[in-house]
C-alpha cells in the first residue's frame, strides 16, 4: 500500500457488492438516462476502466493526492470526548483537513483526470452544501478547465461563502430558481446543460450516485478513505476498528469511509440521514423512513416522493443532505442489512457540532455532525474497549450563518448589519 493509503490493486469487478456490467447494485442502480447522454456514459466507462489499468493513471493521481489534496488526512482520537462520554473510544477521520475542506476533492480530482484524458475541457457540476462545488472549480483551476457550478437558489442564500469561493476560482455559479430551488433541482439544471452540450462537457457528479458508471467511479475514488482508516487505526491500536460511522447524502463519504470494511464482518457499519425536524413531522431527509422505489436522475434506488410520485420536499439543517435520493450501493446495503441507517434531527446536530467544538477543538460540517451525534448517543452505551471511528467528512466554516441564525448569535448578526451599512 502507497503512503496516502491506494492500493494499486483496486478492481472495482471484485470488491464486495460488486455492480454488475450494466452498473446494477441487485435491483438498484442501472443508467436510465436520455439516449442523446447514453455515448457519453459509455465514453466515460470505458476511459475509466482504461485509466485502472494504466499504471501512468495511478501515479499521477497518487502525486495529486499527496502534493495538492494533502493525503493522508489525519486519524485523530477524541481524547476529551471519549472520556466526557465514558464508553467507547472515539476517533476522527479528519477529512476537513483535505484541500477546500471536505472530502469532495477526492472524486473531483480523478473525475479531473478523466476528463483531461478524454479531451473533454469544460466541467459542469451540481452542490447542495458547496463544497463539491468548491471542489470541482478548485481542480478546473489547478487543470485548466471551464467550469459552471448549478446551485439551488435556497442553498446559494444560506452558503453563501462558498458561493463566492467558487467565482474567486473562476467557476461561473448558475442559481437555479425553479422547483424547490435545492440540490435535486441543481441536478437536474446540471443533466439539462450536459444534453446540450454533450460532446464538449463532463458532468462532474459530486457523489455515489447518478447513471453508471458514476456509482461505483466515484466509490473508486473515495476509498482511499477506508483504506487510510484502516492503516491509521493499525499504527493507532493494532486492530480494526469496532464502529464506522458517516453520515449518509447522496453517499460518497460513508462508502468511501465503508469501502474497505464491508467484507469485515467484525466492523458495524452504520451510516446517518438527516432526520430534520424529526421523522414524524415529515420533514426531514431520511430514504430510509418513508422512501419508495423510483427511477429518478438516471439511476434505481430509495427515494423520498409524493403521493403523485413526484420527488418530494426534503429539509435538513445540513444542505449536503438535503437530497430526496440517495446512491444505489446504499439502497442495497440497507436491505442486505450490511450496513445499520438511522438519523440525527437538526436539534442533535447542532448540540453535535457545539460539544465537538468545546471539548476538541474542532469545527464539524453540519453535514458530518449528523455522524457526530449518532456517535454521541453510542458510545456510552459500549464498552471501553471499543473503537469507534467517525468520518467527519468536512469542517464547519461554511456552516458560520446557519449556525449564527440557529445558535441565535445575535452579535453575530448585528455585527453583519453594521458591517454591510458601513460598506455600501
Amino acid at each position: 500500500m502507497s503512503r496516502s493509503g491506494v492500493d494499486k490493486r483496486f478492481d472495482p469487478t471484485t470488491r464486495p457488492y460488486a455492480a454488475d456490467e450494466g452498473g446494477h447494485y441487485g435491483p438498484f442502480g442501472g443508467r436510465y438516462s436520455p439516449e442523446v447522454l447514453m455515448p457519453a456514459l459509455e465514453e466515460l466507462e470505458a476511459c475509466y476502466r482504461s485509466a485502472l489499468d494504466d499504471p501512468q493513471f495511478h501515479a499521477d493521481l497518487e502525486k495529486v493526492r499527496r502534493t495538492f489534496i494533502g493525503r493522508p488526512t489525519p486519524l485523530y482520537f477524541c481524547e476529551n470526548l471519549t472520556r466526557d462520554l465514558g464508553g467507547a473510544k472515539i476517533y476522527l477521520k479528519n477529512e476537513g483537513l483535505a484541500h477546500t475542506g471536505a472530502h469532495k476533492i477526492n472524486h473531483c480530482v480523478g473525475q479531473a483526470l478523466l476528463a483531461k484524458r478524454m479531451g473533454k475541457r469544460r466541467i459542469i457540476a451540481e452542490t447542495g452544501a458547496g463544497q463539491h462545488g468548491v471542489a470541482t472549480a478548485t481542480v478546473c483551476a489547478r487543470f485548466g478547465l471551464e467550469c459552471v457550478i448549478y446551485m439551488g437558489a435556497i442553498d446559494m442564500a444560506r452558503q453563501r461563502p462558498n458561493v463566492f469561493w467558487m467565482q474567486q476560482l473562476g467557476a461561473e455559479v448558475r442559481p437555479v430558481e425553479f422547483g424547490g430551488k435545492r440540490l435535486k433541482d441543481a441536478v437536474n439544471a446540471a443533466l439539462k446543460d450536459w444534453i446540450t452540450n454533450v460532446g464538449t462537457t463532463h458532468y462532474l457528479i459530486g457523489s455515489c450516485l447518478g447513471s453508471h458508471p458514476f456509482p461505483e467511479m466515484n466509490r473508486f475514488f473515495q476509498s482511499v478513505v477506508g483504506q487510510e482508516i484502516r492503516s491509521q487505526l493499525d499504527d493507532a491500536e493494532g486492530r480494526l476498528p469496532d464502529y464506522v460511522i458517516a453520515c449518509v447524502g447522496g453517499g460518497s463519504n460513508s462508502i468511501g469511509a465503508f469501502d474497505e470494511f464491508l467484507a469485515e464482518r467484525s466492523v458495524k457499519l452504520i451510516g446517518v440521514e438527516a432526520g430534520g425536524k424529526g421523522i414524524a413531522s415529515g420533514s426531514h431527509a431520511s430514504r430510509f423512513a418513508g422512501g419508495r422505489l423510483g427511477v429518478v436522475e438516471g439511476y434505481k434506488s430509495y427515494w423520498l416522493l409524493d403521493q403523485h410520485g413526484q420527488v418530494a420536499d426534503t429539509h435538513s439543517i445540513s444542505a449536503g443532505l438535503d437530497y430526496a435520493g440517495i446512491g444505489p450501493l446504499h439502497a442495497l446495503l440497507h436491505d442486505e442489512k450490511r450496513v445499520e441507517y438511522t438519523s440525527a434531527t437538526d436539534e442533535e446536530v447542532l448540540a453535535a457540532f457545539q460539544r465537538l467544538a468545546r471539548t476538541e477543538g474542532v469545527f464539524s460540517a453540519l453535514e458530518s455532525a449528523h455522524a457526530v451525534a449518532h456517535a454521541i448517543r453510542l458510545a456510552p452505551t459500549l464498552p471501553r474497549d471499543k473503537i469507534i471511528v467517525v468520518n467527519l467528512s468536512g469542517r464547519g466554516e461554511k456552516d458560520i450563518f446557519i449556525l449564527a441564525k440557529h445558535l441565535a448569535d445575535t452579535t453575530f448578526v448585528e455585527f453583519l448589519k453594521d458591517y454591510l451599512s458601513e460598506t455600501t
